[in-house]
């Protein structure tokens, strides 16, 4: 038995949760490992299909939003119980969804935390997590132990550093469930969605096909094979266009549930391990990616000292309001899903609602991440918004305000014609200080059109932390309470 060094962060699962925080924390300067059960990267059965607006938003920040796009089909892919919600006229650079399969998503993730450095150690099955006050002592399956001053849960919904951690994971039992299969068809399938939910989408032009069936009861027994794809397409269409190869088979069920806590100590939890819910809307892979964002630089400055242990209270306080708002609309989408015929009267009433703009827009704020807002309240409608990707003129050139966020540092935009004088450049070394101009509209979705401000400052995670002139008593407790209370030099 061998243990290793302690390292300052160990994340328990490389699916796309887990690699987006390796690389949030690598380039926040932590030292970080991954640990995955599976062998490679390849998926055993059902995953995630698409990336929102959000999601692309927050990998343009880092830069890299273009492997993505390069790899996938720009398309509306917003829906809440199979009403499409169009998002393209959203004040955004990515108003659209990326249809884009799992696998490619974490091929591309993985990429990017290769370059960063990170070490992957794979075929890794994690036998035990003990969370201690000074640290936490992770037991690989042979025996090896590694210790760690943080562990991250990122190991889905059966999470074993979740149980290990004593967190409670609440909410709904099954009520219903659904195959979900890729499969090869020897007669063209009528294409398209069922009133209940689910239907027959092409994966390729002619097939493979991805199939999406309820299930006539709740499936609890083994996994569905072959022969429980043909029976669902008997069952909803009449035959089963002659079924020749199922790829793969699983089954998900509206089973909607959360974390108590997404953090116990030195021990958090991040993606599918802190909510799982129905795939409706496809909100999952999203909502953990994203939540990896708003955990990444905290945790950095956490274990860099730069910032006390508290701040990483903030990523639960942020991040589960979140969560469960997903499990929320992803339960009323069932409930509409359901082919009772009160039910679907029901669903028509809400579709006629959807094809007026203002409601249009609040669903598609919702379901792209657009409108999330962490603490917003009073004050300038920008805070706790995400930032707008202007176009700004610097003594540099003119750049986009997410190029300014590719190093996943906190930016002071400074746009009133105000210089930050001595004040600000003590912060040289928490933060990167940009005097430039602007003079458009500020628009944010949902919220419409906004007062300019003078000065913002942006966090790592692309929201705004702070609003007003530079002047402003208040702005260095801001800058204290989310990046340290101390400056440093260097820049």
């Amino acid at each position: 038995m061998r243990d290793e060094a302690a390292r300052a962060v160990v994340i328990v699962g490389a699916g796309p949760t887990g690699l987006m925080l390796a690389g949030e924390l690598a380039l926040g300067g932590a030292d970080v490992l991954v640990v995955e059960r599976r062998a490679d990267q390849s998926l055993d059965g059902s995953r995630a299909g698409g990336l929102h607006a959000r999601s692309i938003e927050v990998l343009d920040q880092r830069g890299i939003a273009g492997r993505f796009l390069d790899a996938g089909r720009v398309m509306q892919i917003q829906g809440f119980a199979g009403i499409m919600v169009d998002i393209s006229d959203f004040p955004s650079r990515h108003p659209y969804g990326l249809a884009l399969g799992q696998a490619h998503i974490e091929r591309l993730l993985a990429g990017w935390v290769d370059e960063l450095g990170v070490e992957v150690r794979r075929g890794c099955e994690v036998a035990g997590v003990a969370p201690g006050a000074e640290g936490v002592d992770v037991t690989l399956a042979g025996g090896e132990r590694l210790r760690a001053r943080y562990v991250v849960g990122c190991d889905g919904g059966r999470s074993g550093v979740r149980k290990a951690a004593g967190i409670a994971f609440e909410g709904e039992a099954a009520s219903m469930s659904w195959i979900i299969a890729e499969v090869d068809l020897e007669r063209a399938p009528p294409v398209g969605m069922r009133p209940e939910g689910g239907g027959i989408g092409p994966v390729a032009p002619g097939g493979p096909f991805r199939v999406v069936l309820l299930e006539p009861t709740v499936g609890r027994g083994p996994s569905p094979g072959i022969e429980e794809v043909r029976a669902a397409l008997v069952g909803a269409y009449g035959e089963d266009f002659g079924l020749h190869t199922a790829r793969w088979v699983s089954r998900f069920t509206d089973m909607a549930r959360q974390a108590a806590a997404y953090r116990k100590g030195r021990v958090l939890l991040a993606g599918d391990a802190a909510h799982v819910h129905p795939p409706h809307g496809g909100q999952g892979l999203n909502t953990g990616v994203q939540d990896a964002v708003n955990l990444g630089w905290k945790l950095a400055q956490v274990v860099a000292g730069v910032s006390p242990e508290s701040l990483l209270d903030t990523y639960h306080a942020e991040r589960y309001p979140v969560g469960a708002r997903v499990l929320e609309n992803t339960m009323a989408a069932v409930a509409l899903s359901s082919p009772d015929v009160r039910r679907q009267a029901l669903k028509a009433v809400v579709a006629e609602q959807l094809a007026m703009d203002e409601p249009r827009r609040r669903m598609g704020g919702m379901l792209s991440g657009l409108d999330v807002a962490y603490g917003a309240g009073e004050g300038h409608p920008l805070v706790g918004r995400r930032m707008p990707d202007l176009e700004v003129e610097t003594a540099e050139g003119v750049v986009r305000v997410f190029e300014l966020l590719h190093a996943a540092r906190p930016v002071l935009l400074c746009l009133g014609g105000e210089r930050g004088g001595e004040g600000v450049s003590r912060w040289g070394g928490r933060l990167r200080v940009v005097e430039a101009r602007y003079a458009g509209a500020w628009v944010l979705p949902v919220i419409g059109e906004v007062a300019a401000p003078s000065a913002v400052l942006v966090r790592p995670d692309g929201y705004v932390a702070w609003v007003g002139e530079l002047s402003d008593p208040a702005l260095p407790g801001v800058v204290a309470r989310w990046f340290g209370a101390e400056a440093v030099a260097g820049g």
